[in-house]
């Protein structure tokens, strides 16, 4: 097959890249970057390609598309979330419009307000959301779904994606670090699923190839784990000699609430170092049915593991 990925110079789309092109597809990658580091793409051809500016020109023809393209932070204006999730993911699905759409999406669609408990897919979207991030991907979601009505497309949620060059968890964990303490908020029991890149680079390669044409499918880990466990493995696979602390979610999130307020008084467009959105996914219990991803698609996703994170 003939597949192009969109994020193709980032994390995610650089891992499905390799994974594509590792099983022998023909893979064209696009991203925004002039050029990504040798090896990132596998063996994946790439074109440099904004999607904010519009469809692509002259596009290549292809069988599927897998959209990793899209702006992930819990921190900055609306319009240009939108600008990339929303108006990003129509300019895609624009430029192929006969192609199977593979859309990688997240599970901050589900409800941040309350737990989520073993969600299955029709729980969300949730009708409001804390940040730009979760509202924009939701929105992605309904021009994905309704272009399903003339086309094959599909809808993929992971949670908490780690691997080799994540960008976004290990990072702010091991930010998080203050001498021999990592604070976090809630008791340390609350269970978790978490998403490594090649179990989300799979279910991409599933969707993409597979016979399923539409859907919108949860993408985890085999199992949860408890977050004390998976914060003392990161800690200890990066050799890191410190140990959880937890805070009472009460006391913390009226705090995050005051940082979020006076960092948009300021019109800042660095981030608190709290906000909201991190501690709803890390407080209380977070966790996704795979029931539908393993059933129709075949994933067969492997245990959550932090073995060589000493190399990422």
């Amino acid at each position: 097959m003939r597949i192009a990925v969109t994020g193709a110079s980032g994390f995610v789309g650089g891992a499905v890249c390799r994974a594509l092109t590792g099983a022998g597809h023909d893979v064209v990658g696009f991203g925004r970057r002039p050029s990504p580091a040798p090896g990132h793409l596998g063996s994946a051809a790439y074109r440099r390609w904004d999607l904010t500016g519009g469809p692509l020109a002259d596009p290549p023809a292809v069988d599927a598309v897998v959209h990793c393209a899209g702006t992930v932070s819990d921190w900055g204006p609306r319009r240009e979330f939108f600008a990339v999730n929303v108006d990003g993911t129509r300019h895609a699905l624009a430029t192929w419009p006969q192609a199977r759409f593979v859309h990688v999406s997240t599970a901050s669609v589900y409800d941040p307000r309350r737990p989520t408990v073993m969600a299955t897919e029709e729980q969300a979207p949730a009708g409001r959301y804390l940040n730009a991030y979760g509202e924009s991907k939701a929105a992605a979601e309904r021009v994905v779904l309704a272009a399903a009505m003339d086309r094959p497309a599909i809808v993929l949620r992971p949670h908490a994606i780690y691997g080799p060059g994540d960008t976004t968890l290990l990072p702010r964990v091991l930010s998080a670090v203050r001498g021999r303490w990592l604070p976090a908020v809630g008791d340390g029991r609350q269970p978790i699923s978490l998403t490594s890149v090649g179990n989300l680079a799979q279910a991409c390669a599933l969707a993409a190839c597979g016979p399923v044409e539409r859907g919108v499918f949860n993408v985890t880990d085999a199992a949860p784990v408890v977050l004390d466990d998976a914060l003392r493995a990161i800690l200890a696979a990066r050799g890191v000699a410190a140990r959880p602390v937890y805070l009472p979610l009460p006391a913390v999130w009226p705090l995050a609430t005051a940082a979020e307020g006076l960092y948009r008084l300021a019109r800042s467009r660095r981030p608190p170092r709290l906000t909201r959105y991190a501690i709803s996914h890390l407080a209380v219990e977070r966790t996704l049915d795979i029931t539908a991803a393993r059933q129709a698609l075949g994933y067969r996703p492997d245990p959550t593991s932090f073995s060589g994170a000493a190399a990422w």
